[in-house]
């Protein structure tokens, strides 16, 4: 059962990731001397925060997850 939620936790965190859009352009920039915007303040707003807030949230449930398959 936990297997189960652990595989479909980790396929949505891989997705989510991967909808993720301006930050790696940004840390692509770090090392190419690029580094006008990085100390930027900018702020996350709608479904950038949605998708922000959602990758902490799925982060958090497969690492308890994934403790708990493994202290059991």
């Amino acid at each position: 059962m936990l297997e189960t939620i652990l595989l479909i936790v980790s396929v949505l965190l891989i997705v989510i990731v991967l909808l993720q859009s301006g930050k790696a352009s940004s840390a692509g920039n770090i090392i190419t001397g690029g580094n006008e915007a990085l100390f930027q303040n900018m702020k996350e707003r709608g479904a950038e925060l949605f998708i922000s807030r959602f990758t902490l949230l799925l982060g958090i449930a497969f690492f308890v997850i994934s403790l708990v398959i493994f202290l059991s």
